[in-house]
């Protein structure tokens, strides 16, 4: 095959597609939102943004007498306000080589690196969800403490379709050890050969060494809801549109920057989860997670939380002892203080979406490359460095990552006890 003189086009076509192979979250999650963008024939610009809709509940009339809801929909807006790249240089020879050497030397490994880019930036929405399991001492080496996760996604509700979980490697290999001992070839073959565990309990199973690890705020006190909520304190249409929500906590033992961290989950005592579906109440307490770091002072702080206490209507949250008042009650957090615990994930495909939409061709450049494959965008600028007289080439994507219903999603993390 004779070598031919490569064009920016002619690499953004190779880097699309190895790019499109490399991110697993990609694949994993909802996709769909890129179709919400206009049609800009010359591409996108970092910040821009669209606001998508929340989903809808309702309660269930008893009777023939017609109880009419008014339909209320929240927004949450989508960015893409990420904006990654590789810059390398070209010879003159490099771009005379067949695109299958240049692919394997340069352009392969400059997807690996963005592809893991993106899979981290899809990791750290860990930080959103409230839902929390506790794996065992040992990890994830049964399929018992696999189900964990599962399990409370059934007993939530989450949908039984479109469910991935992503493991860290240590995690991963525990549970892989234990399907070996199965006495079902179609299992151990796979597992023992190899390394594969695909779907177990209707979960599709991946390992990453993505996979994030959350460090605890160092909070240390008996730390107390300062703060009078009772139902329609916390209202739908007063948060339909909101993604965080204050709640005033006091009892803290120490006064510092850190005393809670981003992604910290806790519970409120006898403040109990409800089915999304039934409103009924479940058998455990409702978890909270933190939104942003907050810094305690004279010994109490404001925490901006997710998800709102609401006590009553089509978007019940919680269910309330007594039904009345939550002011008092003891927040109890998951794992221990200032400690680093690895957040494995299960989830539904709705939980998160990754929306990466074609960049814009600047003014004045010359033989930009820009493709788009299977929903992954890649543009290629090259351009002269006069002064040293080389030939650079820079290599950008655009997107943003959301959370789009963190009641969809499940942490579970090897941690020893509640504190």
């Amino acid at each position: 095959m004779a070598n031919t003189t490569l064009t920016a086009d002619i690499i953004a076509k190779e880097a699309v597609m190895i790019l499109e192979n490399e991110c697993l979250m990609a694949k994993l999650c909802y996709r769909g939102y890129e179709e919400e963008f206009d049609k800009k024939i010359n591409g996108y610009k970092v910040g821009e943004i669209v606001s998508i809709r929340r989903p809808t509940d309702f309660t269930v009339r008893d009777g023939k007498v017609a109880d009419i809801q008014d339909v209320v929909e929240g927004k949450i807006p989508v960015t893409v306000d990420k904006q990654k790249g590789v810059d390398f240089k070209f010879s003159s020879e490099d771009l005379t080589l067949q695109i299958n050497k240049l692919s394997e030397r340069v352009i392969k490994p400059a997807m690996l690196q963005l592809a893991n880019q993106v899979d981290v930036d899809m990791f750290a929405l860990y930080s959103e969800i409230p839902k929390h399991v506790i794996i065992p001492s040992g990890g994830i080496n049964s399929f018992a403490d696999f189900a964990l996760a599962p399990e409370l996604m059934d007993t939530c509700a989450i949908p039984q379709d479109m469910r991935s979980a992503v493991l860290q490697p240590s995690d991963y290999w525990a549970l892989l050890g234990s399907q070996t001992a199965l006495f079902t070839n179609d299992i151990v073959r796979p597992a023992y050969r190899n390394a594969s565990l695909g779907m177990i309990g209707g979960v599709d199973t991946y390992m990453s060494q993505n996979v994030p690890t959350h460090t605890t705020g160092a909070r240390t006190g008996t730390d107390l809801v300062d703060q009078a909520l009772v139902d329609g304190t916390h209202t739908w249409a007063t948060y339909k549109d909101a993604t965080t929500v204050t709640l005033h906590i006091d009892g803290a033992a120490s006064n510092a920057a850190g005393y809670w961290k981003k992604g910290d989950v806790f519970e409120i005592a006898d403040v109990w989860d409800v089915n999304p579906v039934t409103k009924a109440r479940l058998a455990h307490e409702k978890q909270f997670v933190v939104m942003a770091d907050a810094t305690s002072a004279s010994s109490e702080g404001d925490v901006t939380i997710w998800p709102p206490l609401i006590m009553s209507g089509a978007q019940q949250t919680v269910d309330v002892d007594s039904g009345t008042e939550v002011n008092d009650n003891v927040v109890t957090y998951v794992g221990t203080a200032s400690t680093n615990f690895r957040q494995n994930l299960f989830f539904h495909k709705n939980a998160f979406a990754l929306t990466m939409v074609p960049m814009v061709s600047p003014p004045g450049a010359m033989d930009v490359g820009r493709r788009t494959y299977k929903g992954i965008s890649v543009r290629v600028i090259p351009y002269s460095d006069g002064t040293n007289d080389d030939s650079n080439w820079r290599l950008d994507i655009l997107y943003g990552v959301d959370v789009v219903d963190s009641r969809l999603a499940v942490r579970a993390s090897l941690m020893d006890t509640v504190s």
